[in-house]
């Protein structure tokens, strides 16, 4: 075989390689991103990040008629991705938004559907068993939901033997239960079937988070009134809001919570909380990282 032929072939199976592997060709570069395979930081490096949130609360997760997102933890999602991408050099990533009701979050995060989730996502031990959490970025207690006209419902104890009305999935509704076993506990898949539900005298309360609730009452004035819960004296659980992500990815979760930090710290915060629920009655800023609270 002559010496001609030789070099054609050689080169011939040099471009096949390159076809097979790309990572061994060109100036040795590598095809995989920089910031270490798949999850949060790959996608905003990407360009293309899936975000969910929910589509139905006002003040924090909604989607408008025209097909915009508004609501605080839209705010907070869109900013934290922006701030991880101006931070690492990166352009601001383009946002699918992605509806999450509360009893498929996980699901949805663990099967890789969303990068992260910003839903009134609150943090605990059993969640935090499945994925990791960012945050808490924000503070707020449980309350009550009723008709503006409802005089027999002024306090927790009052719920005994009456109808309660939350959400599949969610951990509110179950805390009265545990509290109260009288309570005629019904669950829909989204707050909106429960407002309804409310309007229509079929349930005589709802209970989630203050800042759900303010949301649905400053949407229907005059239609609702916010109860609030206690239980000697203190508010009846605390709520720490976190932002969901890929269990094990800590790279993403340090990202997210110096975003949160920074976001907080600038101001953006308190802003994005005036916006949206008009104060921050019942409200107070999460410590981003800290996580002591879980038990």
């Amino acid at each position: 075989m002559s010496r001609s032929l030789m070099r054609t072939l050689a080169a011939t199976a040099a471009a096949i390689a390159c076809t097979v592997t790309l990572a061994a060709c060109g100036d040795g570069s590598s095809s995989s991103s920089a910031s270490g395979g798949n999850g949060l930081l790959a996608d905003i490096e990407a360009g293309k990040v899936t975000l969910g949130t929910k589509f139905d609360q006002p003040g924090l997760g909604l989607k408008n008629a025209d097909g915009t997102m508004s609501g605080l933890d839209v705010d907070v999602a869109t900013y934290v991705v922006n701030s991880i991408a101006k931070a690492k050099g990166w352009s601001n990533p383009e946002i699918t938004w992605r509806e999450t009701p509360s009893a498929q979050r996980e699901t949805v995060i663990g099967n890789g559907e969303v990068d992260m989730i910003a839903a009134t996502y609150s943090i605990n031990a059993s969640r935090a068993e499945k994925v990791n959490f960012g945050g808490p970025y924000l503070i707020t207690h449980q309350a009550l939901l009723v008709k503006s006209d409802n005089t027999s419902i002024t306090k927790l104890e009052d719920l005994d033997g009456k109808s309660l009305c939350s959400v599949s999935g969610s951990t509110p509704a179950q805390k009265v239960k545990d509290a109260l076993p009288g309570v005629q506990l019904q669950e829909f898949d989204t707050y909106s079937s429960c407002v309804e539900a409310l309007g229509q005298g079929t349930i005589d309360a709802m209970t989630t988070d203050a800042t759900i609730l303010n949301g649905y009452a400053a949407q229907n004035p005059g239609s609702f009134k916010l109860v609030e819960m206690e239980k000697d004296g203190k508010p009846f659980t605390d709520e720490y809001y976190g932002i969901g992500l890929k269990k094990d990815d800590t790279e993403g979760t340090d990202a997210i919570n110096t975003a949160l930090k920074e976001m907080q710290d600038s101001g953006e915060f308190d802003k994005a909380v005036e916006k949206n629920l008009g104060s921050k009655d019942g409200i107070d800023n999460g410590t981003p990282g800290d996580l002591s609270f879980i038990k």
